[in-house]
This record gives C-alpha cells, structure tokens and sequence, in this order.
C-alpha cells in the first residue's frame, strides 16, 4: 500500500529534499509552509497536496491535519531558526519565538495528525529536527540551543507515550546549504572556515540529511525509536585537529 506522508516546510531546502527523495519512492505527499510560490512549484512538481500557512499560527495544525487526510503513514517536521545572539542581545521574545517554532510547532503538528497516525496500517513514524548545537556548546547559540535541545526531549517523552504504533525520532544536523543558512555562508572564505571545522571537511546539503528521514520514515527503520541522530560530518564528536 502506498505510504502517505506529511511534511511541514515542505518548501524548505530540507523538507523539499526529503520530499523528492519519498516522491521518487512512491511516496504520496501533503507539503505545509509558508512560502507560496515555492510550497505551490513543488506541489505541482510532486503531485502533492498542500497547506499553506505560518506555525506561528495555532490555526494552521489543525487545518493542515484535515487538509492531509484520514490516514497517514509519516509526518516530518522540518522548521527551524537560526538566531545567532549573545546572551546580552537575546530578547524574551527571541527566545519565545525559537522555542515556539522550533519545538512547540513540532508538538502541535503531532498533536493535531495523531489520529490519522493511528490509523496507518504499519508502524506510523515522526522525524523531528534537532541541531549539533543541541549537542556541543556553541557561544551565540543559547536561544536556539535551548529550543533544540526541547526538540530532543519531545522525542524520547512521545517515542515512550505513542509506542509502539508510532515511532518518534529526530535528526540533528550541522549547518547545511539551505536559505535558512544562507547568513551564515555569506561569503566563501567563512564557508571554507566552517567547513574545515568538520571531520569530513565539508558543509552538509539537504540530501545529506533528506536520506536519513527518509530511511527513518521507511518500514527499515521499524526498530527504531527514541533516537536522535547526528548527520553532521563528525562535528558533534570528532576532533581532529589540535
């Protein structure tokens, strides 16, 4: 049977990726986000139904779940922030804003699509993301540490509650090359400088990351639960100079 699932930032360069990759797989699509000349291309390009709407909006899960349909296999949740501040310069409202978007949008969406997740016929699954920085101390990063590393608790408390018909997982990349990191690679001697902070010596792409949701979405991944995974050229645990 044919796999039905759900991708909030479905226009983004790692929803999308991951959207293509499960497109090519048979895979039918519901993309959600907030860009609609992009959202609406790639639903064409798919075949895809579609949401459009802001996670800012509480409105948006519950209009987003009914617009997917009765049964769905997967829902990823690929929106995020990146707000590089010092403490002194982090506002209530910067921090509001990341956890709101980063974790409790994930929450909502899962909240708002768990009926239709236990409907499915297999093991349902959810892919959440969390970040390297969730996992090694970055200055600048407290804001969006903080969201992230809630990003992590969510996905050992909901793996544990909705098992074992729906698997709970997160992926934690470094920085890749999509629009959102596009202020941090502003010029090819900082992106050449991140890079080379890595094991592996490059700056992740989308697709990087896009295989392993979509491995951890496909009945492969069946035995696999609670775990937040590091797609991120060994940044969280290698060192290799000095």
């Amino acid at each position: 049977m044919t796999q039905k699932i759900m991708i909030y930032g479905g226009s983004g360069g790692i929803g999308s990726a991951t959207a293509r990759l499960l497109h090519a797989r048979g895979v039918d699509l519901h993309l959600v986000g907030w860009d609609e000349v992009r959202l609406g291309a790639i639903a064409r390009e798919l075949g895809a139904t579609s949401t459009l709407g802001d996670v800012n909006d509480s409105s948006l899960f519950a209009r987003a779940a009914e617009e997917a349909g009765a049964v769905l296999d997967g829902l990823v949740y690929a929106v995020g922030t990146i707000n590089l501040r010092s403490l002194g310069r982090l506002t209530e409202a910067d921090f509001l804003n990341d956890f709101r978007v980063n974790a409790m949008g994930a929450a909502l969406a899962i909240q708002s699509a768990l009926p239709a997740l236990k409907k499915s016929e297999g093991k349902a699954s959810v892919v959440l993301f969390s970040s390297v920085a969730a996992l090694q101390g970055f200055s600048f990063h407290a804001s969006i540490s903080m969201a992230k590393g809630a990003v992590d608790g969510l996905t050992l408390s909901l793996a544990a509650e909705l098992a074992p018909k729906i698997r709970v997982n997160a992926i934690a990349p470094s920085l890749t090359r999509t629009r959102l990191g596009e202020s941090l690679l502003s010029n090819e001697q900082t992106s050449k400088a991140i890079a080379e902070m890595h094991a592996l010596q490059r700056l992740g792409t989308p697709e990087d990351v896009a295989a392993l949701a979509a491995f951890l979405l496909s009945p492969e991944a069946d035995w696999i639960t609670g775990q937040t995974i590091s797609v991120d050229g060994g940044r969280s645990t290698l060192r290799t100079k000095g």
